[in-house]
């Protein structure tokens, strides 16, 4: 029998040939096989969960949530379809599982917290139940879609919220009154002050009033009385004035006789000294007329002086700059010429870096290629004598004349020695006294040293130290044991 599922639907299938449970969303039914369908949308589960914060106040919390089967995640679905999925989504049985997991964490994160904090804090609060919550449902496959938190609700006989409610209503209340108290204190204490400032600006206008018309009476009689006195002095002053121009009459009269008389005096003086003057001015204008054409003679010469000196002044600037300028151009060439001899050293430097660099290049290329073609090489060899590796060592070791090179060393090694080999007995044999048994191996080593000392003294030409033996002419030994 072939099954399909639902866009929305998952089969379980278990029986012959599966291990465990298998899901899928279409496939065949054998013989000995059962399954199941279940549907994966999300189911909304509203509670109102009744807890209790850290100062034993307890509270309702109405929640919404969206909870269904985590679709994105294979063991997740396999632990739904083997715990959850024989049930009804909205039967008693998975509603009570999803309600008691949201009362458990909802009531333990509420008693570590406050009432304030709790209501203050409704998204903290929301989350970390969200977290809590998720973290027990996975062990079921399902994940929280959604999550809603609603207001925080009174459980009858304890109105912690309606007193709170109360309680803001009084403050917003008892505050509009003191505003409203405080507004009319101001509006009865502005109109009193307006009265005042209007009576107090009445009262000064009237005084200020009076004052200037006292003044003006006082000014009238001021002018009445300065008036009267101006005439008095007007009429003195005029017959002053009378007086006055009579003596000033006789004066001008006097005056101009004695002016007619010096008149007369002055013009005849005049006209000497306006003789005397004009000669004096003609004398004048010949020494200035003299004075002028010295000047100009004077002048003429300085001008040409200074004009002759400004003009070789010029030249020898003019020779200085030219002369400095082509040293300076002398310079700029120079230098151009170093850089262009540091520019061709630099790139004959670079292609012979290049070159040899290429070189290099190639002879490294040479030695790869090389050792790759005897590293083929080897493995061919070692491939042809069967792996034995002694044996391919071997014979590279003959191909390369290796073991000629080692003869030819060994002998230049002993060339030009000349061994001496001499034969010692010490006769005697093995004691079969129990007494000197003991001391059998002292007297081998004893034998020993007589040979031992006679080549090292053939060899080196030292001597062993005196309280040890000396060697004869003989080539026999004397002991001197203390």
């Amino acid at each position: 029998m072939y099954k399909v599922a639902s866009p929305s639907e998952y089969l379980v299938i278990t029986g012959v040939g599966i291990e465990d449970i298998r899901l899928a969303k279409k496939g065949w039914i054998l013989p000995g096989q059962s399954y199941i369908i279940f549907d994966m949308s999300p189911v909304n589960y509203t509670f109102e969960v009744q807890a209790m914060s850290s100062e034993k106040l307890p509270f309702m919390l109405p929640a919404v949530f969206t909870i269904g089967p985590r679709i994105d995640d294979m063991p997740s679905l396999h632990k739904y379809a083997k715990l959850i999925s024989r049930h009804d989504k909205l039967s008693t049985h998975v509603k009570e599982l999803v309600q008691g997991i949201i009362e458990g964490e909802t009531r333990v994160l509420a008693a570590s917290m406050t009432m304030e904090e709790v209501f203050k804090g409704t998204k903290e609060f929301k989350q970390e139940v969200f977290g809590k919550v998720q973290l027990e449902l996975n062990q079921f496959g399902l994940l929280i879609y959604n999550a809603n938190v609603k207001q925080l609700v009174d459980v009858p006989g304890h109105e912690y919220f309606s007193y709170l409610g109360q309680k803001t209503q009084m403050e917003a209340a008892n505050q509009a009154k003191v505003d409203v108290a405080e507004a009319r204190k101001k509006g009865e204490i502005g109109s009193k002050e307006r009265e005042g400032l209007t009576l107090q600006n009445a009262a000064k206008i009237d005084a200020e009033t009076k004052i200037y018309a006292t003044r003006r009476v006082g000014e009238g009689r001021m002018a009445e009385i300065k008036v009267k006195a101006e005439v008095k002095v007007y009429e003195n002053v005029r017959e002053a004035e009378v007086a006055e121009a009579n003596a000033e009459l006789a004066k001008k009269k006097a005056g101009w006789a004695m002016e007619a008389q010096v008149a007369e005096v002055e013009a005849a003086k005049a006209v000497a000294l306006r003789d005397a003057e004009l000669q004096k001015e003609v004398e004048r204008m010949n020494a200035l007329t003299i004075t002028e054409k010295l000047k100009a003679e004077f002048l003429s010469k300085a001008s040409v002086e200074y004009e002759t000196k400004v003009q070789e002044a010029n030249w020898e600037l003019y020779i200085k700059q030219k002369a400095a300028e082509a040293i300076l151009y002398q310079r700029e060439k120079e230098a151009e010429a170093q850089k262009a001899i540091a520019e061709a050293e630099l790139y004959a430097r670079q292609q012979v870096a290049d070159g040899e660099f290429y070189a290099k290049k190639k002879e490294a290329e040479g030695l790869m290629a090389l050792g790759q073609a005897q590293g083929a090489y080897l493995r061919t060899l070692l491939d042809a004598v069967g792996g034995n590796y002694a044996a391919m060592r071997d014979f590279m070791m003959i191909k390369s004349g290796m073991f000629q090179e080692i003869a030819k060393i060994n002998a230049e090694a002993v060339r030009g020695l000349e061994p001496k080999i001499s034969i010692w007995t010490n006769g005697g044999g093995e004691s079969g006294d129990g007494g000197h048994g003991a001391m059998k191996e002292v007297a081998e080593v004893y034998k020993m040293l007589p040979p031992l000392f006679k080549t090292v003294h053939e060899q080196t030409g030292m001597l062993p130290p005196a309280w040890m033996g000396t060697l004869s002419d003989s080539h026999s030994t004397n002991s001197a044991l203390n």
